[in-house]
């Protein structure tokens, strides 16, 4: 005496059908995070250099003036040995910060693109100042 069991699962068709789906719905996921790190990047660009502005005002305003392009952001560093020499100088940053892609940050003072104050950018992502590609920061 034989018992028919009648067997239940899912066919292969079924099977292939569910997979493409989850695929599909993965792809269009993962292309919308798909510049997350450009955005990050950007992001701290803008505090990077909002941190050294604030360090730069604060140089300003014990000294009368900003450190000249020659003496550049090492100047919030080191104590510069060129003139204009500040009179009341500090330590401001232990180092500087370097730019996501790991260049130094850029400034000039007096500034090209801002005359009556300083530039302060990062080149970007191909690390060459004043190129076409969208140099991040601003003055």
């Amino acid at each position: 005496m034989r018992t028919k069991f009648k067997q239940q699962g899912f066919t292969l068709l079924e099977i292939m059908l569910v997979v493409s789906i989850i695929v599909i719905i993965l792809g269009v996921a993962i292309s919308k995070l798909g510049n997350t790190t450009g955005i990050a990047k950007a992001m701290r660009v803008q505090a990077d250099v909002q941190a050294i502005k604030t360090q730069l005002q604060l140089y300003e305003s014990m000294n009368g003036f900003f450190p000249t392009t020659e003496q550049g952001l090492q100047a919030l560093v080191t104590q510069p040995q060129n003139d204009p020499k500040p009179t009341r100088w500090y330590q401001l940053f232990r180092e500087l910060p370097k730019d996501p892609w790991g260049s130094d940050y850029i400034y000039r003072y007096p500034g090209v693109k801002n005359p009556g104050g300083y530039d302060l950018y990062s080149a970007g992502p191909d690390r060459q100042a004043d190129t076409s590609d969208d140099d991040l920061g601003g003055g």
